[in-house]
């Protein structure tokens, strides 16, 4: 499935907006159905993965709740749909996973931009093809980071932010107040919990985010029972 500049110009984001960070997509009625489910791939105009997705069945059983997930350094798209797809399908969460342009996000090294316009243009893939009743952020490690930095930019277009062990978060300009769930393993060596999640939640949470914090014994890694309690903190109350 082909995702090209010339498909994706009507609802080109401007370059300035995406150098603050700022998506354009925005849920909405699809304006085709799409009965495309299971793993589907995303390519550039040269044939290069851009990104893949994880579309439960029935394609028309209600809409999906759709999570962008985002990779670590060095890492790829079905690793970081390897985060939620044992819980995907009993959920109903589209799952769209892009690849980083560089090794990493592009906040981590030049700043805003290639990474910013190639999610825009694969969301707006997506929802105009499947019916989407609220957009959720995740990441792990750098995609953590990157999921916390553009999910608080754009807390007017996700509802929840989860970030399994971040190092920071570094928005350079917040929209709304979406809910984030926050895990870390307290024998991470990679990005050590003392320095990272310990001193980011409670500047989040004196920010006026509501925070959930989840510490596990373990090192930089994702537990499925993180991710389920996780998916527990998503579902709405009672």
């Amino acid at each position: 499935m082909p995702i090209t500049p010339e498909t994706a110009a009507p609802h080109e984001q401007p370059e300035e907006n995406s150098r603050h960070g700022r998506l354009s997509v925005r849920p909405g009625p699809p304006i085709a159905a799409g009965a495309r489910t299971g793993l589907l791939s995303f390519e550039g105009p040269a044939g290069d993965l851009v990104a893949q997705a994880w579309v439960p069945e029935p394609a028309d059983g209600g809409p999906y709740r759709l999570v962008l997930l985002l990779h670590g350094a060095g890492g790829s798209p079905r690793q970081a749909l390897e985060l939620m797809l044992p819980v995907a399908d009993e959920e109903r969460l589209l799952l769209v996973a892009p690849q980083s342009v560089a090794a990493t996000w592009d906040m981590i090294g030049v700043g805003f931009g290639p990474d910013v316009r190639r999610i825009d243009r694969v969301l707006q893939e997506i929802v105009a093809g499947h019916p989407i009743a609220g957009l959720l952020i995740g990441g792990f490690s750098d995609g953590a980071s990157y999921a916390l930095s553009i999910g608080l930019i754009n807390g007017d277009v996700f509802d929840a932010v989860l970030a399994f062990s971040p190092g920071f978060a570094a928005p350079l300009l917040t929209h709304g107040t979406p809910r984030v769930f926050v895990s870390h393993g307290t024998a991470d060596r990679v990005l050590p919990v003392d320095r990272c999640s310990r001193t980011l939640v409670p500047r989040l949470q004196t920010l006026g985010y509501d925070v959930t914090y989840d510490e596990f014994d373990g090192g930089h890694e994702v537990p499925e029972e993180t991710v389920r309690r996780a998916v527990a903190w998503l579902r709405p109350a009672g």
